[in-house]
């Protein structure tokens, strides 16, 4: 893939991949729409590419989607860089229920009930679990969650 400051420009390989790409069907739409992008911005073959509005139409996305496909492949270094999306190092969010605390959790429901109470509730575990400082916070549907991955109901 030869790349410079303004202009796409692809190897017949890259071509034959994006080519591939569009007519097998095989991939995610969103793959098989960045193929035709490059393609259609492509001026390895010396014709001069349409305007990234008449593209964008021709496609089926935004101006700013031809934009971001444009960026991206001069970023990169390799095309599937460009067609797939990058995969995330972690979640997003740190698990709050990691096994020691769902084992607590799960001991928690199959304990006594508390005085006063006659079967446990969704909300009174979850208060109970705050309480204990088993977690900071946590709502009864969390606990709802858990209870049905491990098959336990408190009936």
């Amino acid at each position: 893939m030869r790349k410079s400051s303004k202009e796409v420009k692809l190897s017949k390989e890259d071509r034959m991949i994006l080519e591939k790409i569009i007519n097998t069907g095989t991939r995610s739409v969103k793959q098989i729409k960045r193929a035709r992008i490059l393609l259609e911005l492509d001026t390895s073959n010396g014709i001069e590419p349409a305007k990234e509005a008449s593209i964008a139409e021709k496609v089926g996305v935004s101006r700013q989607t031809i934009q971001v496909v444009k960026t991206e492949f001069f970023a990169s270094e390799k095309l599937q860089d460009v067609l797939e999306r990058k995969k995330r190092e972690t979640p997003p969010n740190q698990p709050k229920i990691t096994g020691d605390v769902e084992a607590k959790i799960l001991a928690l429901a199959c304990s006594a009930v508390p005085e006063g109470y006659s079967t446990w509730t969704l909300r009174l575990l979850a208060e109970k679990i705050i309480e204990l400082q088993i977690l900071d916070n946590i709502s009864h549907m969390s606990v709802s969650r858990l209870l049905k991955k491990h098959s336990l109901s408190l009936t």
